[in-house]
């Protein structure tokens, strides 16, 4: 509360320089000294909530998960070609090595792709989240005098939403590619 009321008190200093700074002739242009502007929103983004920060901090984590499911399908990948390599490599066993091969290859691709698929719902449930949090900051700490930060949130959500749309695209994409036999591992 001591933060909203700190963002408010800084928004209407803001308010404060805009009224009081002189006027250009012939024009609704003012002039305003521009280091005291970019203080005072260094102030208000100092004293944003801790909800605000999430939202990077969820495309980060994202961004990791994914990279992280991505390095275990490689090395899955990679255990089952040194594997096939190795079973091929003695003439007498070469069908049954082939065999395998493919069967380590089926199990590494389906454990890569429920990986992803996790992740996908991992990400959309805390994007999902993140959407619900943004929307409650929206509604109890900006009203229609704040018209600015209301399009900012906007965007964010937009931006959320279009980031589940992809996961979901994504999981769609994977289980129709898996369910037509089109699949290639490594293909996003």
């Amino acid at each position: 509360m001591e933060d909203t009321m700190k963002v408010l008190k800084l928004l209407e200093e803001l308010e404060d320089i805009v009224d009081d700074a002189t006027g250009l002739p012939l024009s609704n242009k003012i002039m305003v000294d521009a280091e005291e502007i970019f203080q005072i929103v260094r102030e208000i983004r100092l004293a944003l909530p801790d909800d605000v920060q999430q939202a990077k901090w969820i495309r980060d984590e994202r961004d990791r998960i994914l990279g992280e499911a991505k390095a275990e399908y490689e090395r899955i990948i990679r255990e089952a070609k040194k594997q096939a390599d190795y079973l091929v490599e003695t003439d007498d066993i070469t069908l049954r090595a082939t065999k395998l091969a493919a069967e380590i290859k089926q199990d590494a691709e389906t454990h890569a792709r429920v990986l992803r698929m996790r992740t996908y719902d991992y990400v959309d449930k805390m994007l999902y989240d993140m959407q619900g949090k943004m929307d409650e900051l929206n509604m109890k700490y900006f009203g229609e005098m704040y018209t600015n930060l209301e399009n900012t949130f906007a965007g964010i959500n937009e931006t959320l939403a279009a980031n589940r749309e992809e996961m979901k695209n994504l999981a769609y994409k994977t289980q129709n590619e898996v369910e037509s036999g089109t699949f290639a591992p490594g293909e996003e």
